[in-house]
């Protein structure tokens, strides 16, 4: 069974409406502590799950993102959470789009934030295979560098250094081998292109306005080839929009929750 930390997973929380955070490639659901709070402090019930490995959750060698959605699935149902809002940041919101796909109806509505729809092209699968041999060499302390530079501005790199120590000490509790099965998932991912135009349920893109790893005019092509979705570009946030801008994240998951409430 997955690790996860959670909020108000109670029987009347999970009636006020459960969310499924899932986060980002290497980090952990630590990631997630300030929609944590904010959801939690307005009544939903919240699950963060830590992918395999990480966290006391178990190991799984070979891992897929067919095989963590089907995890995630009895996650939820131990937890008697029938449907969620599904919240997925970069790696997560890969996750987030298979698990649509396998589960549509356990889906209440998608919020996919600093991702992409597409596989990997041949150039950017050389590119992981190239990280895997260097964290295989060096050990998490290589994901650490090679990662960090991406995750935040400028500014809030000089400005709000605890941010990077933050995501730095994520990464570090890691091993090798638990970074590079989840890099050999993301590279083995199917491409989720197709599946845009037949999303049913509400959808939320959230894209910080600077990030460099999965940019705002990709982030508007899974707008544009998902009928229905809001798209929202957050200023001053690069990679990890949640972390770097947390209210301003806070407030637009909050407003998309209450719209999927109301419908």
């Amino acid at each position: 069974m997955l690790s996860y930390l959670g909020a108000n997973l109670t029987k009347n929380g999970i009636e006020n409406g459960a969310i499924l955070l899932l986060h980002a490639f290497p980090l952990s659901a630590a990631m997630w502590r300030p929609q944590l709070k904010a959801l939690g402090s307005a009544g939903y019930a919240v699950v963060a799950p830590n992918a395999y490995g990480i966290a006391e959750s178990g190991e799984q060698e070979g891992w897929s993102f067919t095989d963590y959605a089907h995890e995630l699935a009895r996650l939820l149902e131990s937890l008697n959470i029938e449907h969620a809002t599904v919240v997925g940041l970069s790696m997560g919101g890969y996750q987030a789009l298979e698990f649509y796909r396998l589960y549509p109806g356990k889906t209440a509505s998608l919020v996919l934030c600093d991702t992409r729809a597409e596989a990997d092209a041949p150039a950017a699968r050389s590119v992981r295979e190239e990280f895997i041999s260097a964290v295989e060499a060096e050990g998490a302390e290589e994901a650490v560098r090679r990662m960090i530079p991406n995750y935040f501005t400028v500014e809030s790199s000089i400005n709000k250094p605890e941010l990077a120590a933050e995501a730095a000490a994520m990464i570090r509790r890691q091993s090798a081998t638990v970074i590079n099965a989840a890099m050999r998932a993301i590279m083995m991912r199917r491409d989720a292109t197709p599946l845009l135009a037949s999303i049913h349920c509400p959808v939320l893109v959230l894209n910080g306005k600077e990030d460099k790893l999965t940019t705002p005019e990709t982030a508007k092509s899974i707008h544009d080839l998902t009928a229905g979705s809001q798209l929202l570009l957050l200023s001053g946030a690069a990679h990890i929009a949640n972390m770097e801008q947390p209210q301003a994240f806070n407030s637009a998951l909050l407003a998309h929750l209450e719209e999927v409430r109301r419908s």
